[in-house]
């Protein structure tokens, strides 16, 4: 008989603490994201929540300074999305992983691709042509 793991954590008491405690900062960290500018979101995590003073993790000094920066702001927006914070505390935690985005590929236009080709076709037998050759295709 199987049964799910959130199952499992809230039947036993400790574990259910352990469960209620991760969704918490889960939620805590969905509204840190919508209050934060996206490019310090993205390097930034919550990391807990003890007495009002929300505890944030980022992965380099330079966010750490525009964070406390905006530290009055930030507090404010998550005020306003109804978490009780009063402050926030930032560490720089260099070992923290930040997850690297990959920008989607971007297409030529057509435009592009025949004025590309229109060039290719006009050289001779050159690295340029082979380079422009492989760029198209």
């Amino acid at each position: 008989m199987t049964q799910s793991l959130k199952t499992l954590l809230n039947a036993n008491s400790e574990f259910k603490a352990i469960l209620q405690k991760t969704h918490h900062l889960n939620a805590l960290q969905a509204q840190f994201i919508l209050a934060t500018p996206p490019y310090l979101a993205q390097c930034s995590q919550v990391t807990g929540l003890q007495f009002g003073t929300l505890s944030v993790a980022t992965s380099n000094a330079t966010a750490a300074a525009k964070l406390k920066q905006l530290a009055p702001e930030i507090v404010n927006q998550l005020k306003n999305q109804g978490a009780e914070v009063s402050g926030l505390r930032i560490k720089v935690q260099v070992s923290y992983f930040v997850p690297v985005l990959a920008a989607p590929p971007r297409q030529l236009s057509a435009s592009a691709q025949h004025a590309i080709q229109q060039l290719e076709d006009r050289l001779s037998d050159t690295p340029l042509k082979a380079a422009l050759h492989k760029f198209i295709r």
